[in-house]
């Protein structure tokens, strides 16, 4: 008996302990944008000419249930196909984060972009054409 004891302490003492808790994310706000200003989306884009802007923003304003760090991932997708993903940090339990995606003539065409949590979870799709 003292054997089989010994041996699942040794087992547990050994395994690698898995977080306690994961965080959950929450959006509060998301919008495709032609500029961030004073922390906030100017406008939100659903059909642009790729002749009027230079740049496009995936702006996102996220809510921790719990104090912590995490991080996002912007995915970028045009006609179904990966143009860019950038990974971003979450430091406090509201934050606010954008990337952005360069816009010319290459840009039409219709695209999504999606906001993941740290694990790869789809939180948010958010759908706009440039023309």
């Amino acid at each position: 008996m003292k054997t089989i004891s010994a041996m699942l302490l040794a087992l547990l003492l050994l395994t690698p302990a898995a977080p306690a808790f994961a965080l959950t994310l929450k959006v509060a706000e998301a919008a495709v944008t032609t500029k961030v200003s004073k922390g906030k989306p100017i406008d939100s884009v659903h059909r642009i000419s790729y002749r009027t802007v230079k740049a496009l923003y995936f702006f996102t304003r996220t809510v921790l249930d719990e104090a912590g760090e995490t991080r996002i991932t912007h995915r970028w997708l045009r006609d179904g196909t990966l143009v860019k993903e950038t990974t971003l940090p979450v430091k406090a339990r509201r934050w606010r984060a954008y990337s952005s995606l360069p816009v010319d003539a290459g840009s039409v065409g219709q695209w999504r972009v999606e906001l993941l949590d740290e694990g790869g979870k789809l939180i948010k799709t958010l759908e706009f054409k440039v023309h």
